[in-house]
């Protein structure tokens, strides 16, 4: 499997071979598009501000697809290009620690599901093309930045329209039929399933992407049943949202990750769990209490419930 992918490394030299100064900081900045704290805004951004039921799916799609991505490459452990070439591909992006394997790429298959996903319910013309053009550029970017393999790249952009297909039938479906169940179905699954899935695979990253569909399903489920908040709304309270909603946001993902310890001080299982907990409490924060904080400042307003 590993020689297969090497096979394919002379596109990354080919690509490096126009590296200068500008295509460097133009590949970095596009590659951004798929990074975790770009992420961290655009997804509360359709929710709190534009529409919050194509939000929550594409939140809950996204995350899903983060927790499959870690899984293959942890089982597939195809080395990064200037891991397996380190005489021919330079490394012209810092990754996070620990460095993790290669295929499939997570920001071309989390650029295909987010904005494939988007075009799917927007339904426009430029919608397809951003569709398109994003996650081409993303990939690109990996390649030329030596970060990862072609192949990884097109396997990252196969499994995120794949699971846009799976996600156009499952998730309404799902939401169906938990809204039938009322909160003693939508609880319970929130927990339970995100949790699951972690301890089938344990990982910092996947205490992540399950810590934060822990919290935003509970989240969600007590919205609805709860606030009933509507996204609309004059163009400046939508700012005033996403500006209050941003900076509670990033104080407890930055300010927890400050005040826990981190996994060497706290150990294995205990520096997991707070992660967990962590990102549950970010996702929570997007998907119920910001919504909750919104009406109560009179930011948002609630939707009509019909009789």
């Amino acid at each position: 499997m590993q020689e297969f992918f090497t096979a394919f490394i002379e596109l990354n030299v080919w690509l490096q071979s126009f590296s200068n100064p500008f295509l460097d900081t133009l590949f970095r900045a596009i590659t951004f598009l798929g990074n975790e704290e770009f992420y961290l805004v655009l997804p509360p951004l359709l929710y709190w501000c534009f529409d919050k039921r194509i939000g929550a799916r594409l939140t809950i799609l996204f995350l899903l697809s983060s927790y499959l991505n870690q899984d293959l490459k942890d089982l597939f452990k195809v080395p990064r290009p200037f891991i397996r070439a380190p005489d021919k591909v330079r490394q012209l992006v810092p990754l996070k620690e620990p460095i993790t394997y290669c295929f499939p790429s997570g920001h071309s298959q989390s650029t295909a599901v987010v904005w494939g996903y988007l075009a799917t319910q927007v339904r426009k013309r430029w919608a397809w093309i951003v569709a398109f053009v994003v996650p081409f550029l993303v990939g690109l970017s990996r390649i030329y930045l030596g970060v990862h393999h072609p192949m990884s790249v097109l396997g990252g952009w196969a499994i995120g329209a794949l699971l846009v297909l799976l996600g156009l039938g499952l998730i309404p479906a799902t939401g169906r039929w938990l809204a039938r169940g009322g909160l003693s179905a939508q609880i319970p699954l929130a927990l339970v399933v995100p949790l699951a899935l972690f301890l089938v695979h344990p990982t910092e990253g996947t205490a992540a992407t399950m810590g934060t569909l822990i919290g935003m399903g509970i989240g969600v489920a007590l919205e609805q049943r709860y606030v009933g908040f509507s996204a609309q709304g004059v163009w400046w309270k939508r700012a005033l949202r996403l500006l209050l909603g941003l900076v509670v946001l990033l104080a407890l993902y930055l300010g927890l990750k400050a005040v826990f310890p981190s996994m060497e001080e706290a150990g294995w299982w205990p520096g997991l769990t707070l992660r967990l907990v962590r990102y549950g409490l970010v996702g929570l924060w997007a998907g119920g209490l910001a919504p909750w904080l919104f009406v109560v400042t009179r930011l948002a307003e609630r939707e009509e419930r019909a009789a």
